[in-house]
């Protein structure tokens, strides 16, 4: 599998030719607002289409083999970027320094964005900030994102990356301007896994679907043996309301450590996802039984998110789960 880069070193973005002219017209106008709220899915471009903007705010001459807001790798501003050197860039992010994903971005680190701003640029015509993503900040975090656009810094703008703008506070999202970030076509998502990796157009067309039309989330999910996980949780829901104990111990042992979380959560996703879709068979062939369903979605929702904030064991968290799903099976 090839290794997925970081936004700040992608360079090129497909299907999003309509916010980047909306960008680019305010920015040409001379009527930039402070503060955009970048929405969509995870993975559907978000944070590349920032680092796109970022080079053009920083002085990057635009360069339109790469697109509306394209910019050349080789450019001075752009390497900049890429080595984390660029001084009038902030970038607030769950990946610290050392390589390691975090639970939430760090509340010292959001506070030194109003520092950021009382500065003047150093060397280029902006200072920017990207905060990927808004949601990892915890209460304290988003209260001192929330002082800076109160006070709106001069030549100072704010990207804010959002998967869920619903979760923010609502001071936040009424001072930034959106931009909308829609899925593709499944065909054209599966097309950009095909490019990128070596899949059957049956699983990329899979794992388009399972990523909702966001690319980079099928990229990702193609990374993460997604199909192989999606392939466990189909034939979990089959046995119900019988579950196989060795295999269910077997699967428990693979979500130890690091590595673990994340084949964790994925298996809660594809879970909660067959659930959603048999809840909704269900219903159009009229069956009553729906509250336990939706129950049981609730629960392949909720627990993955308190297993990581509670450190909780994953294997109870598995148990308890298999354990609504056959009281919700018979």
């Amino acid at each position: 599998m090839a290794e997925i880069p970081h936004p700040r070193e992608v360079f090129d973005l497909e299907g999003h030719e309509a916010a980047e002219a909306a960008f680019e017209a305010s920015r040409a106008r001379g009527r930039l607002h402070h503060a955009w709220l970048l929405t969509g899915p995870e993975g559907v471009g978000k944070a590349t289409f920032a680092y796109r903007a970022t080079r053009q705010l920083l002085g990057a001459p635009a360069d339109p083999s790469h697109g509306v807001l394209g910019a050349s790798p080789d450019h001075p501003v752009s390497r900049q970027i890429i080595a984390h050197a660029h001084p009038d860039l902030f970038v607030l992010e769950r990946l610290g320094e050392d390589g390691k994903v975090r639970k939430t971005i760090p509340v010292e680190e959001a506070r030194r964005i109003s520092e950021f701003f009382s500065k003047s640029p150093a060397s280029a015509p902006h200072r920017v900030a990207i905060v990927d993503a808004a949601d990892d900040l915890n209460p304290f975090g988003a209260n001192a994102i929330l002082k800076t656009l109160e006070e709106p810094p001069t030549r100072g703008v704010l990207l804010l990356v959002s998967h869920a703008p619903g979760r923010l506070l609502a001071t936040i999202r009424s001072r930034c301007r959106r931009l909308a970030f829609a899925p593709l076509p499944l065909e054209e998502a599966a097309a950009f896994v095909r490019a990128r990796e070596d899949v059957s157009e049956e699983a990329a067309l899979r794992l388009a679907r399972m990523s909702g039309g966001a690319p980079g989330r099928a990229w990702t999910l193609a990374g993460a043996q997604a199909i192989a996980i999606d392939d466990v949780a189909r034939a979990l829901l089959e046995q119900l309301p019988r579950v196989d104990e060795a295999a269910a111990l077997a699967l428990a042992e693979r979500f130890r450590g690091g590595e673990g979380q994340a084949q964790f959560n994925l298996l809660f996703d594809r879970l909660a996802e067959r659930v959603h879709g048999l809840a909704a068979r269900r219903a159009s062939e009229g069956v009553g039984d729906l509250d336990r369903w939706a129950q049981v979605w609730e629960t392949l929702r909720r627990l993955p998110r308190e297993a990581e904030a509670l450190n909780l064991d994953r294997a109870d968290a598995l148990f308890t789960a298999l354990g609504e799903l056959r009281q919700a099976a018979r």
